[in-house]
């Protein structure tokens, strides 16, 4: 089983920028894909970025070109860079890392942005 901690997150105005952490303990080295979902009230569960092993990405269309997501292997350690945010990214992060085809979750994160 893997264990998910959350760090990051909080307050932004429109057009500043944020991290998130995530660091994993436990049966890490079968790890899969890691990354991040996201989820508005009222909204279904959301991908924002996800990293392979190998390094592969893959965002969420509303995000590409403004978030990027890196992976440290060694520190089993994954981080979600936020530029140029808008309001519509106001949701709860919840990173997660797949194992087998089974993910586990963060406890979630809150990022608002609003001036």
């Amino acid at each position: 089983q893997v264990r998910v901690l959350e760090s990051g997150g909080g307050s932004v105005q429109p057009g500043g920028s944020l991290k998130l952490s995530c660091v994993f303990s436990g049966t890490t080295s079968m790890m899969e894909g890691i990354g991040w979902y996201r989820q508005s009230p009222g909204q279904e569960r959301e991908l924002v970025a996800g990293i392979s092993r190998g390094g592969m990405r893959r965002y969420g269309d509303d995000v590409s070109g403004r978030f990027h997501i890196s992976r440290d292997n060694a520190k089993n350690l994954v981080e979600l860079q936020m530029y140029d945010q808008e309001r519509e990214d106001t949701a709860v992060f919840y990173c997660y890392a797949g194992t087998g085809g089974v993910n586990s979750w963060g406890q979630g994160s809150q990022v608002t942005v609003s001036s």
